[in-house]
Formats: C-alpha cells, structure tokens, sequence
C-alpha cells in the first residue's frame, strides 16, 4: 500500500523550487522594463506579425550569454567590470564600463519620463512633479532597503507583466498566422525593419543585464556566506545547476512576455490600422479587450498599461542604476553592493542617484517619452556588441574559469550572438547610408 507523502513535503519541495528565483528571473522581468514593452508594441504595431519570429529567435540567444555572465560572476566571485580589469587593458576596462554607465543613463531617462507619461493617463498630475516623485521613490527603494527585502520586492514586480498574456487569450485572431509568423522568419531589407530589429535585440539583450546579472550572482553568494577568506567563491555543480535552471526560467518567462506583447499589440493595432505609437495612450490602447466587456473599458485599459509600466519601471530602473554602479565601483576600487548600507558605500549609491538624476534630467529636454524607449533600445542594440566580444572571450578563459569555463554549446551560442547583433547593427547604418 503506497504511503501519501505529507503536506509539508510537499510545501517544502515548492518552497525549494521558488527559493531557486533569484538574479535570473529578477533579470528576465526587468528585460520587459517600459523600453521593452514600447519596443514590442512599436513592433507589432507597425509590422503585425512579421517580426513575431525574433522572440523565439533570441530565446537561446538570451539564455546563453546571460547564463555566461551569471557564471563568469558566481565562478570568479566579481563582477564583470573587476574580470575585465583583472584581465584586460585600461583601455578596455575603461570602454566597456563607458559603454554601460552611458547606454544606462539614457535607458534610466526614458524609462523615468515613459512611468510619468503612463501615470498621467490615470492621475492628472503634471509631467515634472511625477518624475521628481518617482525619482525620489526609487532612490529611497535602493539605497534605504536591504538586498533581501528589495530583492523580494522585484520578484513581486515582475507579476504585473501578466496583462498581455491575459490579453492574449481573450482576443480574437488567428493562432494559424500566428503560429507561422513565430516560426517563420520574416525579413525587409530597409531601414525601417532593422532599426526595429536592432531595438528588439537591443531592448532584449542590453548591457545593463551582463553587468547586474554577474553582480548579483556574487550578491547571491555573500548572502548564501560562500565567498571564501580570499574572496574565492565556495561553489559546486550544484550552484551552477541552480544558476542555470534560474536563468532558464528568467528568460523564458521575459520571451514569453515579449511574444505576447507583440501579438497584442499586432492583433489590436495594426489590425486596426494604428501602425505608429506615438503615445502612453496609444500603446494603452493594446490592452482595451482585457476590459472590452465592463463600462469604462478604456479607463480600465488605460489603469492596467499604467500599473504595468510603472511596476515595470520600478524594477528596471534600479538595475539598470544599479548594474553601473557596480560597473564603476569594481573599475575604481570603491566599496560596493546592494547588501551594504549608505554609510559604508558612499561611492556605489553615489553613482547610482547621480546615474538617476542625469536620467531625470533628459526628460526635461524635449524628447518624446515614447519614441525616446524605442531609441534608448536601439543604442543598446549596438552597444552591447563589443561588451559580448568580452564576455565571449571571458567566458572561455580556462586560466579565469577554471572547470567552469563554457563548454562547446555555451562557447557557440554566445558566439552566434555576437555575430547576431552585429550584422544587425551594421544592416541598419548600412539601408540608412542607403536611403
């Protein structure tokens, strides 16, 4: 006769499995920050489902050079900017981290002035005044919360990305288009098509990720008490499987996400005939059929898109301050870490609310808050090639990573990334110079 296992065995065995969350799924909801989300509905909106196929394209893409920098991370027990410097030039050390404390300073603005405008649609408040808000919101998040506490907070932020899947099954389209569309690629040779394509992987696949993710590996380990007395990492296979399962999970869940704002917003938009978000309130308009069936539905789309914006951006803008912080911290030998208070890391939470506020201050430039997202990802589309080359290389180092160096499937896919996001890039200058 079969023994039924316990209640608590069981709880316990889904207590373990969510306690494997950690700086990969944290990092995969943050890759769908404001950015990420105005990229896709651009995408949608302008090409329907012709550039649907991309979320199933850079899946492995995705997995594979973030699981490279969580590695490089939890192996080394440092972050990428320390690797770079304990391995490289000057000279490159001062590029890349130049490269990410820049692409995330821009991202930082967007994404501030994209929550304000998303908050407007909800709250008549003027424009300044919630940016200032938000700002001081975030900055009081980060730098006056424990790395245990805020880290919980991310995870809970991450939910709000469920409103496009949710939307996703309560319209009506056909899954026959769309099922094609995903597996099919679909190419234009214009410029139109690879700037967008370029925003895709560069909203996807940014900077600001291989730093924070290989920072937060060695966050992970100092409070797990793994770093050893000269500051080598006490890990085993196990950690890396962990790693590994968390990361998968991470990007899975963030490709999922962009697969389903891109069929929402080609479904409901371009459909209709809305080709251009120009707006908070065009890109609102996306999530209409979740409230199609209950009075005031445009409100209530409008509440929704607003709530997952700012959610959104409460998660990714700390990550994206935070990952240059760490950046410059580990490239000049200040104190750093989310897990260490103001007064011992003056200069880490110095960079982060400076990074912040240059942030803020573009917003008071005259950009649009919309198309501001789509250009911030497209900077990033070409700023994260040669950080890549890096990782690449680091990666495969023997002398750096040890037993953990990657393998011949890591080595490829990281390489094919690299290769990706270059011709990418130089598909756009190139149909630019064209015309």
């Amino acid at each position: 006769m079969e023994t039924k296992k316990p209640a608590s065995s069981k709880l316990s065995k889904i207590k373990k499995f969510f306690n494997v969350f950690g700086p990969g799924v944290i990092t995969g909801a943050a890759d769908d920050d404001p950015s990420g989300i105005a990229t896709y509905t651009q995408t949608g909106a302008k090409f329907g489902y012709g550039q649907l196929w991309t979320a199933i394209a850079m899946l492995p893409l995705m997995v594979a050079i973030q699981e490279a920098c969580a590695r490089i991370g939890a192996v080394t027990g440092h972050g990428l900017a320390a690797v770079i410097k304990a391995n490289y030039s000057k000279k490159v050390l001062y590029a890349a981290v130049l490269l990410v404390v820049v692409a995330n300073t821009i991202n930082i603005g967007a994404d501030i002035g994209a929550i304000a405008a998303a908050a407007q649609l909800i709250i008549p408040v003027n424009f300044v005044i919630l940016t200032l808000g938000f700002t001081a919101l975030i900055l009081i998040l980060e730098i006056f919360t424990t790395y245990r506490v805020y880290s919980r907070i991310l995870k809970w932020l991450a939910l709000t990305l469920l409103a496009y899947p949710l939307t996703l099954f309560i319209i009506d389209k056909s899954w026959q288009s769309i099922l094609s569309a995903t597996f099919l690629p679909h190419v234009e040779l214009n410029f139109e098509f690879f700037f967008i394509i370029t925003a895709v992987l560069g909203t996807t696949i940014s900077p600001y990720m291989f730093f924070w993710q290989a920072a937060q590996e060695v966050e992970e380990e100092k409070a797990q008490h793994l770093i050893g007395r000269y500051g080598k990492p006490r890990i085993g296979k196990s950690f890396i499987r962990n790693l590994r399962l968390d990361n998968f999970i991470g990007m899975l869940f963030s490709e999922f996400a962009t697969w389903s704002i891109i069929v929402v917003a080609a479904t409901v938009l371009h459909e209709n005939g809305i080709t251009n978000v120009a707006s908070a309130a065009d890109a609102a308009k996306a999530l209409e059929p979740l409230v199609q069936t209950f009075p005031y539905a445009g409100f209530l789309s409008k509440l929704i898109f607003a709530t997952g914006i700012i959610g959104l951006g409460l998660l990714g803008i700390p990550i994206l301050s935070g990952s240059a912080a760490y950046a410059l911290s580990e490239a000049f030998n200040m104190k750093e870490g989310l897990n260490l208070k103001l007064k011992k890391a003056h200069g880490f939470y110095g960079v982060i609310t400076i990074a912040t506020i240059i942030g803020l201050m573009i917003n008071f430039i005259g950009i649009d808050p919309i198309k501001a997202l789509v250009f911030t990802a497209v900077f990033n589309g070409v700023a994260a090639v040669p950080l890549i080359f890096l990782i690449a290389r680091i990666a495969r180092n023997r002398k750096i990573m040890g037993e953990y160096r990657s393998g011949w499937l890591s080595n490829t896919v990281v390489w094919i990334t690299f290769m990706v996001m270059l011709a990418s890039a130089i598909a756009m200058f190139y149909t630019l110079a064209q015309g």
